[in-house]
């Protein structure tokens, strides 16, 4: 967390989904907003657990930063418009929505159970439709704005803990939802990007990764340096500030250079 202070979000008002984290490490949502609220935006952190959210506004505040946070289940579309509601209420206007959002299932299309299914469909994928459904008029009004919507790599290449068609699907689903909200609202002023993180190590996976796993996930690609939630949090920075005004329907991968390689090309590396 060291050298976080800047002015690039200086006058930004910022919303940020799923930004609440566990009592160990960092979540990519809980990096972003504690990063962009040093950057001089102000921050509402939208999350349905109170005491995850709760934690990352403090630690904001003890930084001397401005945020609050909505309480809200974003998989709800009247819980999505509560959420824009606030922060026109409480910041005035909306420039920058981060849909981050985001919970993990298992299965394959012949085990895949049905509830789970459409929970991680609904708060994955749909939890950005609404959201930006409701904001994209905020930000009109505002003479424009900046989404970034979060994916994965496996949205691109198998490579989890194991067959995830109901993670894999919400998440492919994301990168075309980008690409076509970036054609539709381009003319308003609206840019929207996406970020496809590699094998990230976050307080969402911290406890179904042990010390073997994570030195594997580290090797498997090319750079062989663990990824953090704060890597994903400067790469969302510089697509949300105005250095990146003039770029827009981008899915960039934060992965080490993971989704060039192939598992034979890596073999030797991972092996020694």
């Amino acid at each position: 967390m060291d050298n976080l202070k800047g002015n690039r979000l200086t006058g930004k008002n910022v919303v940020v989904t799923g930004a609440g984290s566990r009592e160990t490490g960092y979540g990519i949502g809980q990096a972003i907003s504690i990063l962009f609220a040093s950057q001089g935006a102000k921050v509402l952190v939208v999350d349905s657990d109170k005491d995850r959210g709760d934690r990352t506004v403090s630690k904001i505040l003890n930084n001397g930063d401005i945020a609050s946070l909505c309480l809200a289940d974003v998989s709800k579309s009247s819980e999505c418009k509560k959420v824009i509601e606030n922060i026109i209420t409480n910041y005035g206007s909306l420039d920058v929505l981060i849909n981050n959002v985001g919970v993990g299932s298992s299965g394959s299309v012949v085990d895949i159970d049905e509830n789970k299914y459409e929970r991680v469909m609904d708060t994955n994928l749909k939890s950005m439709v609404y959201m930006s459904k409701f904001a994209i008029p905020s930000m009109i009004k505002n003479g424009g704005g900046s989404i970034l919507n979060m994916s994965s790599f496996v949205a691109i290449r198998s490579g989890g803990f194991g067959p995830a068609i109901p993670y894999a699907l919400s998440k492919a689903g994301v990168m075309a939802l980008t690409q076509q909200m970036c054609h539709d609202h381009g003319p308003d002023g609206i840019r929207v990007n996406c970020i496809a993180p590699g094998h990230v190590y976050t307080s969402m996976v911290a406890d179904r990764v042990d010390s073997q796993m994570r030195d594997l996930r580290r090797k498997a690609a090319p750079l062989q340096i663990e990824g953090t939630a704060w890597d994903v949090a400067w790469a969302a920075l510089f697509l949300s500030s105005d250095e990146a005004r003039w770029i827009s329907g981008v899915t960039l991968p934060v992965d080490a250079g993971l989704l060039t390689a192939s598992p034979i090309s890596m073999l030797n590396r991972l092996t020694n």
